[in-house]
């Protein structure tokens, strides 16, 4: 039967707080993580805490569009929600680091189906030129998870406890779940056959690899093992690749590359990866090192590049329903992107603050532009029995070079910062309060540190940014279709205006 405009509303309501969920979980938990591996007595390892859940989210995105695609999006959807719910509790209850890293990545592996089957339950319900606005809707959860999440995770510990963290997911999760369960509709499977275990099996192992192998790079004390991991995951990557030219059923379709939309999209779409979430957890560093700002000031520049980020994605998700013609965003944002990070190249050491934060609320502005629409303009290109698999592939791009490019950065940084710095002061223990407490001489040559480590990291995402302008000018100007075409499992619906 056709979705009623009130069932429509309660699942968009559903799909923007299970999204926001999984969005605004990592953001909450970064503030807490000091403090809960303190108290669990595991400082060393605390990074798994992080580490694990996104590994677990990445490798799973795939696995999780293809069973969407096979047995329906509804039921991944719900089990998804069920399991993330309560992995929540179980990381709440946690006695022991061990507990909980287990906890995280199982959390981590749910936490990939709340996004992916949002935007491909939205792709099932609307056509594809109402689809770019309500993706926006529920592409707008990151940037507010973003905004919010830090100040709500540290007055929850503070408050509460670094337990509720995790236990604050439960009731919003249970009253998203049950709206999930009215309005979320039944969508036929459409594909069949055997499902691609061995690419699955292969292409896990080749991204934990990577992602650790990435994560490791700078440290000398780990180089024999990062080069060993780099070999397995370039081994089992390369074993994945001839698995899916060969298999019935691929987990990811290479011929789909074959269309000139989901290349250029996928391109496209790994920008905002590589481009901006790479960068934006080393900005606030950046400022109070190079500007000498406070932690508190500091993060006004990120708050800047997110709040342009969300108001862009939200604007045009509208004007590109309002009219079906896309290809004109992606390239304004590339280039949007382009010219606010080649300015923060071009910032001298010393320019008042407002610079670099217009400068990066132009990167935001530029990213948000295309981060939701060029979703929803891959999966037009493609059959829509196809739809998870498809949305996987995307966000999965997406994930992986941001997970790379942070890495990457982070060894970069590290491995610069402490062959450049002032004789006296030591990378390993060094934090802005030991800079600030400093002389204004040394106070001036560590910015120069900092400022000439960043300037090329800048020049370098810029051109990343320029890659996006080429593929947008690519990317087919064609219109999305306002044809309405039917749930797979009700031929005679109608979908809501």
């Amino acid at each position: 039967m056709p979705l009623s405009p009130l069932r429509f509303r309660l699942l968009v309501t559903s799909l923007l707080a299970v999204s926001f969920l999984g969005a605004l979980d990592n953001t909450v938990v970064s503030t807490a993580i000091a403090t809960v591996a303190g108290q669990l007595g595991a400082l060393e390892h605390m990074s798994w805490i992080i580490v694990g859940y996104t590994l677990a989210s990445t490798v799973l995105l795939p696995v999780l569009g293809k069973l969407g695609d096979r047995i329906g999006p509804r039921a991944v959807f719900l089990s998804s929600v069920a399991v993330f719910i309560l992995s929540s509790v179980a990381c709440g209850f946690a006695n022991g680091i061990v507990w909980l890293i287990v906890a995280r990545v199982i959390q981590g592996m749910s936490s990939a189906g709340l996004q992916l089957m949002s935007q491909t339950i939205i792709a099932e319900v609307t056509t594809p030129r109402q689809r770019p606005k309500f993706m926006a809707i529920i592409g707008a959860a990151f940037p507010i998870a973003i905004l919010i999440g830090p100040v709500l995770g540290g007055i929850i510990t503070d408050t509460w406890g670094w337990p509720w963290v995790f236990w604050i997911n439960a009731p919003v999760g249970v009253v998203a779940f049950a709206l999930a369960i009215v309005a979320v509709p039944h969508i036929e499977p459409g594909r069949s056959g055997r499902f691609d275990i061995a690419g699955a099996v292969a292409l896990t192992i080749g991204l934990v690899a990577l992602v650790l192998a990435v994560s490791w790079v700078g440290g000398s004390a780990q180089a024999a093992a990062t080069t060993i991991v780099f070999a397995v995951a370039a081994v089992a990557l390369v074993v994945f690749f001839v698995i899916e030219l060969r298999v019935e059923e691929p987990l990811v379709p290479l011929n789909w590359f074959r269309d000139r939309t989901v290349a250029t999209g996928t391109v496209i779409s790994a920008i905002v990866g590589i481009g901006l979430f790479s960068i934006t957890s080393y900005l606030p560093t950046y400022f109070q090192m190079a500007y000498r700002t406070s932690a508190t000031v500091s993060g006004l520049v990120p708050i800047a590049t997110v709040f342009g980020m969300l108001v862009s994605n939200l604007s045009t998700g509208w004007l590109v329903s309002r009219t079906g013609h896309y290809r004109v965003y992606p390239l304004v944002g590339t280039v949007l992107g382009a010219a606010g990070l080649g300015a923060m190249a071009l910032l001298p050491a010393g320019a008042p603050l407002w610079a670099p934060a217009v400068a990066m609320a132009v990167v935001g502005l530029g990213t948000g532009a295309f981060m939701s629409l060029i979703v929803a303009v891959v999966q037009s290109a493609v059959p829509r029995q196809e739809t998870g698999t498809i949305t996987a592939s995307v966000n999965l791009v997406r994930q992986v070079g941001a997970t790379v490019a942070t890495a990457l950065i982070g060894g970069i940084i590290g491995a610069t910062v402490a062959v450049m710095l002032p004789p006296g002061l030591h990378a390993a223990t060094l934090t802005p309060a030991i800079v600030h407490a400093e002389g204004p001489e040394i106070q001036q040559q560590v910015a120069h540190v900092y400022q000439g480590v960043f300037v090329p990291i800048f020049v370098a995402l810029a051109v990343t940014y320029v890659v996006g302008i080429v593929a947008a000018i690519l990317l087919p100007n064609r219109r999305l279709s306002d044809d309405t075409e039917p749930l797979r499992a009700a031929p005679a619906a109608s979908m809501p205006a």
